[in-house]
């Protein structure tokens, strides 16, 4: 979840060394790079796992024998030195601080697509860790071992130490968790607003219907998505969602340049922020006594990568709160999130049918489809969703193996599973 990643596209050259020279230059670059509007044409989608010793689930990773299981594609988060080669079919591979694997597939035209690929790298990568000892456990967050972080970058070390005062939320989003985030495009320019609108408002019903994080460090949490309970938890300013009304792009780049730094990259020393620095407050000469220097837009588009919101705009559209799925039922949720979004009628309807439910991040966290609201509406999603399945590229057989799945999970309260 908090690996770091391209915005779209990062500046480069003399443009990322601009110096930023007020806040309306921050706010009008922020507006420009994270909103691209079109026709929704490619999906993408990102699959987080945690890894553990076949032998013993417990047992602590050590770097140098992940690095050798990995080999060429090992990323360079841990081994500098590596090539860090894509997969096979094309999807790089990073690393979350704790050790978690993520296969970050390269956007595609179509869900049939896109499922080939994913369905490729992931056996691939998953006979190269077996071979080495290893499996990937798909639950939403570490069910076996307390978080302990693993990669040793100045980020991360910052981050840890930034964390460390709010409560374990913020060492537990880095090192135990593994999300299911889903890339779509933004949209066209008049059908954009309420798509952002229905993204959010799908986000309560579709994280409870897919909640899959209970156990943690070997004990029941009593949650049914402790994942993004510890993702709420971290720090606040940068992982609740915003308004999903008004006018978003501005909404977004105002939230961007009043959200403090939580770290600054340095060539030598601690990448440690001043506290409570705001961008805006950096770009104005504020630096809380830090010799720091002046912002760059490179050092923006990094600021955007500390943002860990349930749906995060790069360009596209990047959906977090989903919890990492079992086995290929990782393509439920993303079949079902690309057709509830396929057609204007249906973004309309689920406006309506998410309505009642469509600020309760936390309940869905805690309670899951246990809570009679959310169950209700994520069955009226489920319905809404598998209807609309017929219209994507998938066969029949795969949709029916989807529907089933979905109305499995939906009406799983009512003794369905």
């Amino acid at each position: 979840m908090t690996a770091v990643r391209p915005v779209s596209p990062a500046p480069g050259g003399a443009v990322a060394a601009k110096v930023v020279s007020d806040r309306a230059e921050g706010e009008a670059y922020v507006a420009s790079v994270c909103f691209k509007h079109g026709p929704p044409r490619l999906l993408g989608v990102e699959l987080e796992f945690t890894v553990h010793y076949a032998d013993d689930l417990r047992r602590p990773l050590e770097a140098d024998h992940l690095a050798r299981a990995l080999g060429p594609h090992t990323p360079r988060t841990l081994r500098p030195d590596s090539p860090a080669v894509p997969l096979p079919a094309g999807s790089p591979l990073t690393l979350e601080p704790g050790g978690q694997v993520e296969i970050s597939a390269l956007p595609q035209a179509s869900l049939r697509e896109l499922a080939a690929v994913v369905s490729a790298d992931l056996a691939h990568l998953s006979d190269l860790l077996a071979r080495h000892g290893f499996v990937l456990r798909d639950d939403g967050i570490d069910a076996h071992r307390v978080p302990v972080r693993l990669l040793d970058t100045p980020r991360y070390a910052a981050m840890e130490r930034r964390f460390a005062p709010m409560g374990t939320g913020g060492i537990t989003m880095m090192c135990s968790t593994a999300g299911l985030q889903v890339c779509v495009d933004a949209g066209e320019p008049d059908t954009f607003a309420a798509r952002w609108a229905a993204v959010h408002a799908l986000g309560p019903p579709l994280l409870a219907l897919f909640a899959n994080s209970r156990w943690h460090a070997g004990r029941d949490t009593g949650l049914a998505s402790a994942r993004w309970l510890a993702v709420m938890e971290t720090e606040r300013c940068r992982t609740f969602a915003g308004p999903s009304g008004g006018d978003p792009v501005a909404s977004w780049a105002e939230r961007i340049m009043d959200t403090p730094l939580m770290v600054v990259r340095r060539d030598e020393g601690p990448w440690d922020a001043p506290e409570d620095l705001t961008f805006a407050e950096w770009v104005a000469g504020r630096h809380a006594g830090q010799v720091l220097h002046r912002p760059a837009l490179a050092d923006l588009d990094y600021h955007l990568t500390t943002m860990f919101t349930p749906v995060r705009p790069h360009g596209y559209l990047e959906v977090r709160y989903l919890d990492a799925q079992p086995g290929q039922r990782w393509l439920h949720p993303v079949a079902l999130l690309s057709a509830l979004l396929d057609q204007p009628s249906t973004v309309d309807k689920v406006l309506e049918v998410c309505a009642p439910v469509a600020d309760e991040w936390e309940l869905a966290a805690r309670a899951g489809v246990a809570d009679p609201r959310l169950a209700a509406v994520a069955r009226e999603v489920a319905d809404l969703g598998c209807a609309a399945l017929s219209g994507t590229d998938l066969t029949e057989e795969t949709v029916n193996e989807i529907s089933e799945g979905v109305q499995r999970l939906a009406h799983a309260g009512e003794g369905m599973r």
